[in-house]
């Protein structure tokens, strides 16, 4: 009979409980000859049968779904915000009295530096607790919130840099080149140095990925501080000050956007970049033996570099169900990256539909141009 998927989508872990491991096989629920095999691998233990499910793999390498957080992650994210946040005090006084928009705006992006350092140093500390009973993958997405703050924080400070900017060339105003010079070098050596610290840590992080472009955003408002001062020393050309701001804002909303995108992505369940849905059954199809189709196949990220994925299968006739899943796992995590996969069999009858997928499916090897198969095995 063909299984019910209204579980699959979350894995269906909230119906039995992973926190011990001396255990090697425990059922939940009647199982039902023909339709059931070993529905957990989760290293060096194995779960029995889910009622209701035709077959369910699960594959993870430990028991706790939480992302690996280095101690040098959160040092060096907690000495860049303790830098940071030092010295936007020091340039925002400073933007005020020497009457600098372009130290003004660089401290207002100091400020949003802070914040973005902070929130992934929160990140690092509620991602490395565990899952429970009612977040079952633990705080894992919250660095994902923590940098889309930041996106939209650092498109927020864009607006409003241009805003003043605007106000800046429409009503020029004085700006004492001596301090602000002084002020924009002191930053520069100050962001530098955030900078390599925060290069120290996991770059492939979305966190430190996020405070990194807010550090670079800071440098180059720095060497833009620096260039307005130099001309305005030289020459009184005042204009020079808004102006660099905004291309200094142009810089920063392509970073900002494309960090935007990624994490919007992953918060809509999106499809992790690099993966294409088609090439990857397709793939399977060809790559693996006795698989007759592929259906219902959803792809997400729960955190950065972590895709998971559930789908359908149907066998040819004849096929066996344990090879044809290790095959399919198989194929998902060397040639796609995707350790942990949820595999159920539809045995026989027509295809399970799925709401999530509209009442589509994805592609069997008759629509390769191959021969359908009579029956699926059971």
């Amino acid at each position: 009979m063909a299984a019910e998927h209204r579980d699959a989508t979350h894995h269906g872990h909230q119906g039995h409980d992973h926190r011990g491991s001396d255990h090697d096989r425990h059922d939940h629920g009647e199982s039902r000859p023909g339709a059931e095999i070993s529905g957990h691998a989760h290293g060096d233990h194995e779960h029995g049968g889910h009622e209701d499910h035709g077959h369910h793999d699960h594959s993870h390498g430990h028991h706790h779904h939480a992302p690996t957080v280095s101690s040098g992650n959160e040092r060096a994210v907690l000495f860049g915000f303790v830098l940071t946040f030092g010295f936007m005090i020091v340039e925002g006084l400073g933007g005020l009295l020497s009457g600098s928009l372009a130290l003004v705006a660089d401290a207002g992006h100091m400020l949003t530096d802070s914040a973005a350092l902070a929130l992934a140093w929160a990140g690092f500390h509620f991602g490395r607790r565990n899952s429970d009973d009612r977040r079952t993958f633990g705080y894992m997405r919250f660095e994902i919130l923590a940098g889309f703050v930041n996106a939209v924080a650092l498109i927020l400070l864009i607006a409003w840099i241009v805003y003043e900017a605007v106000m800046r060339l429409v009503t020029p105003q004085m700006v004492h080149a001596g301090p602000m010079l002084a002020i924009a070098v002191i930053g520069l050596l100050v962001n530098v140095g955030v900078f390599f610290m925060l290069r120290q840590g996991d770059t492939e992080h979305v966190n430190i990925r996020g405070a990194l472009l807010h550090v670079l955003g800071d440098l180059l408002g720095s060497v833009a501080a620096i260039v307005a001062a130099i001309a305005i020393y030289f020459t009184g050309w005042m204009p020079i000050d808004p102006i660099l701001s905004v291309l200094l804002s142009v810089i920063i909303l392509k970073s900002a956007w494309t960090l935007l995108k990624n994490t919007l992505n992953i918060l809509m369940e999106g499809v992790p970049g690099g993966i294409a849905m088609d090439d990857l059954t397709d793939t399977l199809l060809q790559d693996v033996g006795g698989l007759a189709a592929v259906e219902h196949v959803h792809v997400w990220s729960i955190t950065s570099g972590q895709p998971l994925a559930t789908m359908n299968v149907r066998l040819e006739e004849g096929a066996e169900p344990r090879a044809v899943v290790s095959s399919v796992k198989a194929v998902l995590r060397d040639r796609f990256g995707i350790d942990h996969s949820t595999i159920e069999i539809d045995f026989g009858g027509p295809p399970a539909l799925c709401p999530l997928d509209d009442g589509k499916e994805r592609r069997g090897k008759a629509q390769q141009g191959r021969s359908a198969p009579t029956s699926a095995a059971a």
